[in-house]
């Protein structure tokens, strides 16, 4: 067995962690790394990442997510938050990137960034919302095998309240929106799910061959 697939399947989503069990830095300096590389729609990147280390502010998120452990008792929280206020602006920024890394004079981009413009700008604010919120689960993806190639857990949730999530990190005015969260730490021995048998559809009744 290839050893990635070897890791996928030792993966799972923690229900309990062990609080006592902190990731080192060098490892979650990875794991961002991991995340700042990810594809993401024309490279965009449409969101940020808030990295939540405020013991009292994960207190007031676990009330915001119907108490559940995990956003406490993790090592580390992340709350992936889609751009909501999405606009040619953010495109200039790209293209000056681009410019910047790879030593292209930004003039040579104008066609590039005149054709994002044309695609994206003219989205209403709902589809360009739902747009930008599909962004953070390719980084959430990037981040899942990331951890599970160093054996750390992250256990992705989306069982909270954004509003509430939103107004607690300020994310609002930000021009943001949180969309899905990342517990990452340690799996807590007593945690049952783990000795659980992965339950996955058969290749039979995943794939279509044509």
């Amino acid at each position: 067995m290839h050893p990635f697939i070897k890791n996928q399947n030792w993966r799972y989503s923690t229900k309990k962690f062990d609080p006592l069990k902190v990731v080192a830095d060098e490892d979650f300096e990875t794991l961002k790394e991991a995340i700042r590389l990810s594809p993401s729609s024309y490279g965009l990147q449409p969101y940020k990442v808030v990295i939540v280390k405020d013991k009292s502010i994960r207190e007031k998120l676990r009330i915001a997510a119907s108490g559940q452990p995990q956003i406490t008792e993790a090592s580390h929280l992340m709350v992936f938050a889609n751009d909501i206020l999405f606009d040619a602006s953010r495109i200039d920024d790209y293209i000056l990137n681009v410019s910047l890394t790879r030593g292209i004079p930004t003039g040579n981009l104008d066609g590039y960034g005149t054709f994002m413009k044309s695609q994206l700008v003219p989205m209403e604010n709902e589809i360009k919302s739902n747009w930008t919120s599909k962004q953070t689960y390719l980084a959430l993806g990037n981040l899942l095998n990331a951890a599970a190639e160093l054996r750390i857990d992250v256990t992705a949730m989306e069982g909270f309240d954004s509003e509430a999530f939103n107004e607690i990190l300020g994310l609002t005015e930000r021009g943001l929106s949180a969309t899905v969260i990342a517990a990452i730490g340690y799996r807590h021995a007593d945690d049952a799910s783990q000795h659980h048998k992965k339950v996955r559809k058969s290749h039979e009744e995943l794939f279509i061959n044509l």
